[in-house]
């Protein structure tokens, strides 16, 4: 939820270092939960996080554009918000042990 806040907080005029705080923080909370959900064996949700921290990554920067970025940062937002009140359908055995 603290890291949906700072994204949402990306769509005010803030300087340019909380624009770079915040990918930081993206980046390492993306890379975290990408593992968390490989330790799930969770592909998809692994793959989708990656994605992220490679989108959001500090190291070299990604001009999208502003308009661009306060879409994503929605978006992404959004999502990380959903993804705290629903589980993922978890996969159904076939085996009966």
């Amino acid at each position: 939820m603290i890291l949906a806040i700072l994204l949402f907080l990306c769509l005010l005029d803030m300087p340019y270092g909380y624009y770079q705080f915040v990918r930081f923080v993206s980046f390492v909370a993306f890379v975290f939960f990408a593992y968390q959900a490989h330790q799930k064996d969770n592909k998809t949700e692994a793959f989708i996080y990656l994605a992220l921290a490679l989108l959001f990554q500090p190291f070299i920067k990604i001009a999208l554009g502003r308009t661009l970025w306060n879409l994503v940062d929605v978006v992404v937002g959004i999502g990380l918000v959903l993804s705290v009140f629903f589980e993922p359908v978890k996969k159904i055995n076939d085996k009966w042990f």
